[in-house]
């Protein structure tokens, strides 16, 4: 199959690469320069797993402007933010033909996708997969191969023959697919692990495992998830898994099968980008309110990434208004020294 991969980052190069070595032919598409510079400058990406086998691997890529194929998928995998400005940069290579696929984190990329594409080619899922990006050119995939699983369901929730083939070719790539006929509760199960995971793993500066072996994880999960399967029973979403089975996942996850992975809102934070809570806690909240339900822990939450993301900025203001000090105190202390030897 002949697939379009929108937004290089951690997961896109991790979806691409293991479809393009599982025999298809994929062109990645980005718009990070630094990025883009250098993966050329290398002649593709440095590929390792779990910090070890360090190898580069090549990619065919191009900026949405540059870009003039026709693929069979467009697989989707920026942050929700930048998914607009994505769409609209790429339209010009969009027709009725193709399918719109994404694993993204958080809520509202639906939306977005359906004003490019008709409800029946749109398809998404859900991905319990741990990647990094090191930096420009340099991917990490966590966990051995074949680690992690996903789901995925069609907006309409009827696969079709595309469907079933994208299907297949994500198992050839070892991502360990399974196919549903529950297009939002597939999509909110996610959101509801992630708000617990993410969010608190980003504000503790931890990996997984340590809030996984934290003797009052449990309890932190547990209101968390018991507040957000609430919301989805007023709004009528019947969720993949039960509470019980999410608290599981969560347990499964943090302590066993990634216990030393940064989550991606970490990773945004520390390298201060905007954090996605805003579609992921912040998007709980806010069903709950629709639904006359206060999802008080999820916006207590959704305020302290923001409270951080605050501090961080005014960090980032302080140390670069010194560095500047220090750098005009040492251009005056230049010009004076060179004024007196010049007297």
């Amino acid at each position: 199959m002949k697939f379009a991969m929108i937004g290089a980052g951690a997961m896109g190069l991790r979806y691409g690469i293991l479809l393009q070595e599982a025999g298809n032919d994929v062109t990645f598409i980005d718009t990070w320069q630094p990025h883009i510079d250098k993966i050329r400058e290398q002649g593709g990406v440095y590929v390792s797993r779990d910090h070890q086998d360090r190898h580069l691997t090549p990619i065919k890529l191009e900026t949405p402007e540059s870009y003039k194929g026709d693929p069979d998928i467009l697989i989707f995998f920026t942050k929700q933010m930048q998914l607009a400005g994505f769409l609209k940069r790429c339209e010009h290579f969009f027709n009725d033909r193709q399918y719109a696929f994404t694993c993204m984190n958080g809520m509202g990329h639906i939306e977005k996708l359906q004003q490019y594409f008709a409800d029946d080619k749109i398809i998404a899922g859900t991905a319990l997969i741990a990647t990094v990006l090191n930096g420009p050119g340099d991917v990490d995939f966590m966990g051995k191969a074949g680690a992690g699983k996903m789901n995925m369901a069609n907006l309409t929730e009827k696969p079709d023959e595309m469907t079933h083939q994208l299907f297949d070719e994500l198992k050839k790539a070892n991502m360990n697919p399974t196919l549903t006929t529950n297009f939002r509760g597939t999509l909110m199960t996610k959101v509801i692990f992630n708000s617990v995971i993410n969010t608190l793993c980003t504000l503790f500066e931890i990996q997984m495992g340590e809030f996984g072996n934290f003797p009052k994880a449990y309890d932190l999960g547990r209101q968390l998830i018991d507040e957000a399967y609430d919301i989805c029973e007023r709004a009528g979403i019947t969720l993949v898994s039960t509470r019980d089975e999410e608290m599981h996942a969560l347990d499964i996850n943090t302590r066993i099968d990634m216990p030393l992975h940064y989550p991606s809102m970490y990773q945004d934070m520390i390298h201060d980008r905007p954090t996605e809570v805003d579609y992921i806690n912040g998007y709980i909240a806010q069903l709950g309110r629709e639904h006359n339900y206060e999802a008080k822990t999820h916006i207590f939450l959704t305020n302290l990434v923001h409270l951080a993301e605050y501090h961080r900025a005014n960090q980032k203001k302080a140390r670069e208004a010194e560095k500047a000090k220090i750098a005009n105190q040492s251009k005056a202390k230049t010009t004076t020294t060179t004024n007196a030897q010049t007297a």
